[in-house]
């Protein structure tokens, strides 16, 4: 495992995401660290608790607009910047 996995798990902010297994690490470590279920977070955004493991499983066909939603939830945005850049 790597030091950038090892942040992301532990939901350490901000954190590069470069594949959707390090955005659901990072999704994971974030409810977690809110002290919500699954369910809490598929309930609140309607979503199926389905959707959410195979968020955090890193399902790489998972619907962005859905994914959109659950960061919205756990208080979390999605910024785009050029790669390397601070």
């Amino acid at each position: 495992m790597n030091k950038q996995s090892d942040l992301q798990r532990k939901g350490h902010l901000p954190a590069p995401i470069r594949n959707v297994a390090e955005l659901g690490n990072l999704v994971e470590a974030v409810r977690k660290g809110q002290g919500l279920t699954q369910l809490d977070v598929s309930g609140v955004t309607g979503l199926g608790n389905r959707f959410m493991v195979d968020l955090e499983k890193g399902k790489q066909t998972i619907q962005l607009q859905k994914v959109f939603n659950v960061l919205a939830q756990l208080g979390l945005e999605v910024v785009i910047r050029k790669k390397g850049s601070p």
